[in-house]
């Protein structure tokens, strides 16, 4: 049985204590660090396999670490904050966070959504195709490699992102519900995910569509979903 690496960056110990308490009790062998700096260099030096990060801490905070994370790592990364709104949720989501957890969070769902992320993550080739390469148009999804590429130029998704494309990709053509991506990728049920399932899909498109306002891949079928144009 694998044991996963999982770094935690949280600025209060009590909280960072009771998250490695629960996720040792899963077998995961839990990293701590105390702001967003000495985050970056426990990635240097360790195999980490998964993050749970502060949004406010000193030095660095978790939605900068989180976009200097992005330029180099697709590896999944679970924010946690203080904060309810919308708004700060779509902003950690916007700069690269694949899930979001407000404080004061059950830690059950903590787990479950780590664990769920690291399935992601270790194992998103759970769609199958008969080739490993899906095509449309200069846009390529290679299942065996994890990559993806338009017109020759390879981009750099999130384990999420990929997934959102893998399943649009293997079904072209064919409107995909909100609720539907959500459940398909997430492995959980659909509940007030309207903002989480968009900001991947822009982020998406911001990384495959030559001008994201108007996309010739990711299409938007407005009350209903999205689909992959064929």
């Amino acid at each position: 049985m694998q044991t996963y690496n999982v770094l935690v960056a949280d600025d209060e110990p009590e909280i960072a204590e009771a998250i490695e308490i629960y996720l040792r009790a899963e077998n995961m062998n839990v990293l701590k660090a105390s702001d967003g700096l000495e985050a970056l260099r426990i990635l240097e030096e360790e195999d980490i396999h998964l993050l749970i990060l502060d949004v406010m801490m000193p030095r660095l905070d978790g939605i900068k670490t989180t976009h200097r994370i992005r330029e180099q790592r697709s590896i999944p990364i679970l924010m946690l904050s203080a904060k309810s709104e919308d708004t700060d949720k779509i902003l950690g989501l916007n700069v690269g966070a694949d899930d979001y957890l407000t404080k004061p969070f059950n830690p059950m769902e903590l787990v479950a959504r780590v664990k769920s992320q690291l399935r992601r993550y270790t194992l998103f080739g759970s769609y199958q195709a008969q080739d490993n390469e899906i095509r449309v148009r200069g846009l390529v999804l290679n299942q065996a490699s994890k990559t993806v590429s338009v017109e020759g130029e390879e981009v750099r998704l999130t384990a999420t992102e990929y997934k959102i494309l893998e399943l649009l990709m293997l079904h072209k053509g064919r409107v995909f519900s909100i609720e539907e991506i959500y459940e398909k990728v997430w492995k959980e049920p659909y509940f007030q995910a309207e903002n989480t399932v968009a900001v991947h899909v822009r982020r998406i498109r911001e990384k495959i569509e030559i001008n994201p306002k108007e996309p010739e891949y990711l299409k938007v079928v407005w009350g209903i979903g999205y689909k992959m144009e064929k």
